[in-house]
């Protein structure tokens, strides 16, 4: 890391580029283009794109580069690394820092600087545009801000045929000049490997290309192999490497629908070769398995470019290892100069699943020279998804529906929760079929459901997931009391909510009911929530009552039913003696009724002695419920008498108030 300190500088003209380098120490200069001035080391050649068209622009060497040329570059078709330097271009299209790229905008000079760095060195290129400054201002024409892009483009479609990779995408005259020869193409989309700046590549260039019949291979050069000769190397643990191979994939996927590039596509991975270990061999297939999961988790493909002896032998190895997860496509570099003639066995990505990278030439078409890598291309896209894909909620039950492709089947599954299964391979298989409708029984209550369902083609390839979810209910119950006397009232409510939290307002709510000991449900009545989604009603059960709230679902809500709670119902049970005094050896009367009648049970009557009750007699109740017993003490005093009723299936026991007797 250089730090730039206060330095002496003598000025000399170059070309129109101003650089200054220290007298005294000779470790910095400056550089100076449209009056905006930074400090370099003074290692560090300059290259005047303006001066020089087709130098190549090389990130794997350090250098600043100045201007912007739309030129053929001289570029080795096959570049990888990353040292430090620096780029200085006019201004025209903001563009953001990527990964190894750090970015600055110069708006007063009408420059953009582009740092790029070595894994680990962002710090030491953020030191070297921290040292910048406007000396003149010389503002861009117009800036533009880079316009947002809806990918629409497959990579690669159904194409067998020659296809070249160079280290830059080409311009578009190359591009056309070459079309005559060629219909595949090999870009460098991502990676902070990438050794070759991209100017050409943006989203105007492929949809131009692509509007032209060209076919398009996606390459990320990011980390390598750890027994590689690289500085920028996955972890020797394959739980990490794993993991790196998903944020790999994230970026990369990134970069390609930032050029248009849609799901279907395949990314390639690029792994230069490296001599093999076991250790090294498990790193690879672990980075590669988490690369591949998370392309098919976003709807793409995972692709692995590999040296047919080196990596080329390990993937070849694992292809039947249920350890990892294998590449959906194979990109073989075997330079045997015979096109789609690998080293792989028939059987291994045999669905047209294949690249072969046979011959490094330069070669000329309409004019124009350029150092390529010429390949062999034999690949399918996977079908397309389905549409329309939606979910409708009932109780217990989901109801899915969607539209597919013609000749296509589809395989849904579904997770608990809001995510969705990420592969086909993860979650529950919920339906495997042709159809376009299928319903779920047996959800759980209060529970939500993601579902990702995906296509699948006649010769077995799997098209992008397409998802929906379920989002699960909860119903409350409340009572106003858990017992009341025969023709009282009890307040019954509810408040229904979906489990994110929000509430369903106005939505219809069913109170359900069933006696004590029946067993069928029946529906008291429908009610509305209102704005906080709680429902009231007032019930005036007959019986020992259970109740339940119940919400049957609608359009990506799924229904629920709340706990049952029971309402005990007791009889009205009156008492009257009389007399309620009489002299010893007369008697008196204790009578009432029980409402409901309950003719033909049983009255108990009891009386208090000390803290206890102990019985006395029975009677049976007439057919207006009533019951009447003689008492006739045989000791002066007094007594406390009260009569009991039994619960029965339908209501709860009851018992009167206390009676006082006075016996003198």
């Amino acid at each position: 890391m250089f730090r730039p300190g206060g330095l002496t500088l003598a000025l000399a003209l170059v070309a129109g580029v101003t650089a200054a380098g220290s007298a005294a120490a000779g470790d910095t200069k400056t550089v100076s283009y449209r009056g905006y001035q930074v400090t370099v080391p003074s290692s560090w050649p300059v290259v005047d794109l303006a001066a020089d068209p087709t130098a190549c622009v090389r990130l794997d060497q350090p250098a600043v580069y100045l201007g912007r040329s739309t030129a053929q570059a001289d570029c080795p078709a096959h570049l990888v690394g990353r040292s430090s330097g620096l780029i200085l271009e006019p201004l025209t299209t903001a563009q953001s820092s990527s990964d190894g790229l750090l970015r600055r905008t110069i708006t007063d000079a009408g420059v953009l600087a582009t740092a790029y760095y070595a894994p680990g060195a962002e710090q030491a290129a953020s030191d070297v545009l921290a040292t910048g400054r406007v000396v003149t201002k010389t503002p861009s024409a117009k800036l533009t801000q880079q316009a947002a892009v809806t990918p629409s483009i497959v990579a690669t479609g159904n194409f067998a045929g020659d296809g070249f990779d160079a280290c830059e995408a080409p311009p578009q005259s190359t591009m056309d000049a070459w079309r005559t020869k060629y219909q595949g193409v090999g870009i460098y989309i991502s990676g902070s490997t990438r050794a070759c700046a991209q100017p050409n590549l943006t989203p105007d260039w492929v949809a131009a290309n692509a509007a032209k019949g060209w076919q398009f291979l996606l390459i990320d050069v990011g980390l390598q192999a750890p027994c590689a000769s690289y500085k920028n190397l996955m972890s020797s643990r394959p739980a990490t490497s794993f993991i790196q191979g998903k944020n790999a994939a994230t970026n990369a996927v990134a970069a390609a629908q930032a050029l248009g590039f849609t799901q279907r596509s395949a990314i390639y991975s690029d792994l230069e070769p490296y001599d093999s270990n076991a250790a090294c061999k498990a790193a690879v297939l672990s980075y590669l398995s988490g690369w591949t999961q998370e392309l098919n988790a976003r709807g793409y493909l995972g692709g692995a470019y590999v040296n047919g002896t080196r990596g080329g032998a390990d993937l070849v190895s694992g292809y039947t290892s249920t350890a990892y997860t294998r590449p959906d496509n194979i990109w073989f570099a075997q330079w045997n100069g015979k096109p789609g003639t690998i080293s792989v066995p028939d059987a291994y990505w045999s669905n047209h699943q294949r690249v072969h990278q046979y011959a490094n030439v330069t070669e000329t078409n309409g004019g124009v020279s350029m150092n390529i890598d010429k390949n062999y291309l034999n690949l399918t896209a996977p079908p397309a998804p389905v549409s329309s894909f939606s979910v409708s909620g009932g109780v217990a039950v989901a109801t899915l529906r969607w539209t597919k492709p013609t000749n296509i089947t589809v395989m849904l599954r579904n997770a608990v929760g809001s995510t969705p299964p990420p592969l086909t391979t993860s979650g529950t298989a919920v339906y495997n079929g042709a159809a376009s409708i299928f319903t779920q029984a047996g959800l759980s209550n209060s529970a939500s459901y993601a579902y990702r369902v995906w296509t699948k083609d006649a010769k077995g390839k799997i098209g992008p997931g397409v998802d929906v979810r379920l989002v699960g209910s909860k119903a409350t119950i409340g009572a106003s009391t858990a017992s009341i006397m025969y023709t009282g009232a009890v307040t019954m409510s509810t408040a229904v909510t979906k489990l994110d939290g929000s509430k369903l307002a106005g939505a219809p709510v069913v109170l359900y009911a069933k006696a004590k000991n029946a067993s069928k449900w029946a529906t008291v009545g429908s009610f509305t929530s209102d704005a906080n989604g709680v429902v009231t009603t007032s019930q005036k059960p007959a019986v020992s009552t259970y109740y339940m709230w119940g919400y049957n679902g609608a359009a990506g809500v799924l229904g629920t039913r709340s706990a049952a709670a029971l309402v005990q119902v007791h009889p009205a049970l009156s008492a009257y003696l009389a007399p309620a005094a009489i002299r010893l050896g007369g008697s008196t009367l204790l009578y009432g009724y029980l409402n409901p009648a309950h003719a033909g049970t049983t009255a108990y009557l009891q009386r208090r002695s000390g803290t206890s009750w102990v019985a006395v007699t029975t009677g049976k109740l007439t057919t207006n419920g009533k019951y009447a017993f003689s008492i006739k003490p045989t000791a002066r005093g007094t007594y406390t008498y009260r009569v009991v009723w039994l619960a029965d299936a339908d209501h709860q026991g009851t018992q009167t108030a206390s009676k006082v007797l006075a016996v003198s």
